[in-house]
């Protein structure tokens, strides 16, 4: 009776792991051990509820619970984080590149991998970002996907035109849909296609405008984004993406890592006598690391004020080429703008100032 306890009690105490392999509909659930004995299996809704019932059991003493970084990862991390389990996100292509070991993919072999993972603590890690920062990156996801397809939809007018030698020409937003009506006037045959295209159009551009002008008012009243906005080529839309990529500053130890993750570093092979340095990785938040691009590309290329920071990425550029400085400018950036947030300082234009 008294072995019987003491071995009840040692399994109390053994630490536990779980991995999660969340899909839209379903989960499947793998708990293990400490010495990687698989304790439970179980594929439930993909549903806070459903996986806290299985979680919150008394017989188990989790460390770590892992699930790779989704649609619904935010949600249901939040859930876990809340009631107090220890959730981890994990970077997706990470976990992906490990999980290839497997000879069969199934949704119980993920599971399984993934808690095999959480026990010997082979995984990287992602933040995840707070409520506003996630509400922040829909309206700028929102306001992207309208201006892509109004884009799109005057790309195509402008093709399909083409063909029957009806040229748009150079002319700009406010006055497009007029000059297609004007080229359209005497064929009635091509009016009568065209006409849905623009009404689509006129309503994106339309709702556009209306989540520009809420974009502009978060700014507005952000300090924040005010101060990022002192450095030149950064304007609202780059220094909110900025705010709501970056969320909490503090999750960088060093400012130079900040270009690293948005994947704005070369990446590095190294073999035996092999050394060499590629192109930029390319990982990590892809909207970001295109506005920094889009923001380096101003400053050197259309803006006329000079400053420190432009004199040496255009001295890059003599040595090593403007696509390269612009890279590098881009990768400044994005560690000028950290130092800005977490010193609550502004741009400086000399290095006599800075000094």
């Amino acid at each position: 009776m008294v072995t019987g306890l003491k071995h009840q009690k040692e399994k109390r105490s053994m630490d536990h792991f779980a991995g999660l392999d969340v899909s839209v509909k379903q989960t499947s659930v793998c708990i293990v051990d400490d010495t990687g004995r698989i304790v439970r299996e179980v594929k439930v809704a993909s549903e806070p509820e459903a996986l806290l019932q299985v979680l919150r059991n008394d017989a188990y003493h989790f460390k770590r619970i892992g699930l790779e970084a989704g649609p619904l990862s935010q949600w249901l991390f939040s859930a876990l984080a809340e009631a107090g389990l220890p959730a981890i996100c994990v970077e997706t292509r990470h976990m992906r590149v490990v999980l290839q070991a497997q000879i069969n993919k199934t949704d119980r072999n993920d599971a399984r991998g993934i808690a095999r993972m959480m026990r010997v603590g082979l995984y990287r890690p992602v933040h995840v970002k707070t409520l506003r920062s996630q509400k922040l990156r829909m309206l700028l996801t929102h306001r992207k996907l309208l201006q892509s397809k109004a884009i799109a939809i005057e790309n195509d007018l402008r093709g399909t035109l083409r063909n029957f030698g009806l040229k748009v020409g150079m002319v700009g937003k406010l006055k497009f849909e007029a000059r297609i009506k004007e080229l359209v006037e005497n064929l009635p045959d091509l009016a009568v296609l065209v006409e849905p295209l623009l009404v689509v159009r006129r309503v994106l551009r339309q709702q556009l405008a209306i989540l520009h002008r809420r974009l502009l008012a978060i700014v507005r009243d952000d300090e924040v984004c005010r101060r990022l906005m002192t450095v030149p080529g950064v304007g609202p839309v780059v220094a909110l993406t900025y705010r709501a990529t970056v969320d909490v500053p503090a999750r960088f130890r060093k400012p130079k890592s900040v270009g690293a993750v948005f994947g704005l570093t070369p990446s590095k092979y190294q073999s035996g006598e092999i050394n060499r340095s590629g192109a930029i990785s390319r990982c990590g938040d892809a909207m970001m690391r295109v506005m920094l691009y889009e923001a380096a590309q101003s400053m050197l290329l259309r803006s006329a004020k000079w400053s420190w920071l432009k004199a040496w990425a255009m001295k890059i550029a003599r040595h090593r080429g403007m696509k390269k400085a612009i890279v590098a400018l881009a990768r400044r950036l994005a560690v000028i703008m950290h130092r800005i947030w977490v010193d609550g300082t502004e741009f400086r234009w000399t290095r006599e100032v800075a000094a």
